[in-house]
């Protein structure tokens, strides 16, 4: 009889590492950067809105800070993930970073003037610039960093730290705000924060990985689409996340929850911003200790179905504390679809696509990140908010029955460790290329 306790080669299979990728000096100084990044951005995300809903008390204006934002991502995407599949990817985070602090303080300097909203509009364009290129060079560190067998693992602690900074971050804003009652400092803090980013990632060695040697034509930028369309995985993750958050982006109204709803005030508001990334970082906490997930599939359309039910909760209640105990429960469960989303992502992408790839995902997340934020101020306008946090929330469960529906691929996914996912083989047009499926699949 066999062992169920040793591996084909007769060794007993190697235990669990929850911290492999944190062995990592390179990982962990990606970590830290990260953390200071996501920490500030928090902060900025927080006193935008506060900032935007005290002068205009519109909650179109909180809608258009994303158009504004995602504008940029959409038009400049695909240019900047072939950059970053044929340059130093590096040399173009370290650019970006230092465009973003130079916007930051246009912020700084136009909320301390008291400037116009279209100036506040200005800098977050040039942010939504910088953003639309550093993300997919940004993207590519992660993998120079750990070795493949530690994707997953180094994405769940990423998705760590971005939630425990996404806790602080509004935290700190909301009490900072509520003792000062002004943002402009904020702002300034978050430039400094792109320059620490910046030493950081100058620090940073990394294995190298393959760049792409195809000259820049718009043949080769379609390349990445084209991957993901044939990646069909790829493709329903990324649109199950994209839809899930356009529909469910309650975030953008929390300012208007706050002051209008559940008249808690700016420290209510850093609480309510502060709470789906505290239950996120209590499940990226439980999913580091956990084996790799053998059902990722399934797992991931059962957890956007209750991001939505989460949210329709939140919509309906009028209870502070019940209100922050559903924020946790979307953030919890949005926290496993990116972890699986991310992952899957990491698996299968060759080394020389990651630029084009990262930047197709950019606009799909991003696009439903910003758009989110403009659908929710701008059905809030038309049809009050209440309707719609609560329509959101019903549209997103309707997104998970469509791609069960469209794509088995995802419903019958298993796991994600790339001894289960190889990295897809590229035809001569980029396409992906048919393996065969796996025994008994």
């Amino acid at each position: 009889m066999s062992n169920p306790s040793r591996n084909d080669n007769g060794n007993r299979p190697a235990r669990h590492d929850p911290y492999a990728a944190l062995r990592s000096r390179d990982f962990r100084l990606l970590l830290a950067g990260n953390f200071i990044g996501s920490f500030s951005n928090q902060m900025v995300s927080f006193a935008i809105g506060w900032e935007l809903w005290l002068r205009t008390k519109n909650a179109l204006v909180l809608g258009l800070v994303g158009l504004v934002q995602v504008t940029p991502v959409v038009l400049f995407s695909l240019i900047a993930g072939h950059l970053a599949d044929q340059h130093d990817r590096k040399f173009i985070v370290i650019l970006t970073q230092a465009v973003l602090a130079v916007s930051s303080l246009g912020l700084a300097a136009v909320s301390f003037s008291q400037g116009s909203v279209a100036l506040i509009y200005l800098c977050l364009f040039g942010i939504g610039v910088a953003r639309a290129f550093n993300g997919p060079a940004a993207s590519t560190l992660l993998p120079q960093t750990v070795p493949p067998e530690d994707f997953t693992n180094a994405s769940t602690w990423s998705s760590s730290v971005w939630q425990l900074a996404s806790i602080i971050g509004p935290a700190v804003a909301g009490l900072l705000v509520a003792l000062l009652s002004r943002v402009f400092y904020i702002y300034a803090f978050d430039a400094l924060a792109g320059l620490t980013f910046l030493v950081l990632v100058i620090q940073i060695h990394g294995r190298p990985l393959a760049l792409s040697r195809k000259s820049a034509t718009w043949d080769s930028l379609k390349e990445g689409i084209r991957f993901i369309r044939s990646t069909k995985e790829i493709l329903a993750a990324i649109t199950l996340d994209m839809f899930a958050v356009l529909f469910g982006g309650a975030v953008t109204l929390l300012p208007v929850y706050a002051t209008d709803i559940l008249h808690v005030g700016a420290a209510g508001l850093g609480i309510m911003r502060a709470a789906p990334s505290i239950g996120a970082l209590l499940m990226a906490i439980v999913l580091a200790h956990l084996p790799p997930l053998k059902r990722a599939g399934r797992t991931l359309l059962i957890v956007v179905t209750g991001f939505g039910l989460a949210t329709i909760l939140f919509g309906w209640s009028r209870n502070f504390l019940l209100s922050v105990v559903t924020l946790a429960a979307t953030g919890a469960l949005d926290n496993v679809s990116v972890v699986i989303r991310k992952t899957l992502t990491l698996t299968r992408t060759p080394d020389e696509m990651r630029g084009r790839i990262s930047a197709v995902t950019s606009i799909f997340i991003s696009t439903s990140n910003e758009l989110g934020g403009f659908e929710s101020g701008l059905t809030a306008s038309l049809f009050g908010s209440v309707l719609s946090v609560i329509g959101g929330g019903i549209g997103t469960i309707l997104v998970v029955l469509l791609v069960a529906w469209k794509w088995p691929e995802l419903r019958n996914l298993k796991g994600l460790n790339p001894t289960e996912i190889e990295p897809v083989q590229l035809g001569a047009e980029g396409n992906a290329l048919e393996t065969e499926p796996e025994a008994g699949g």
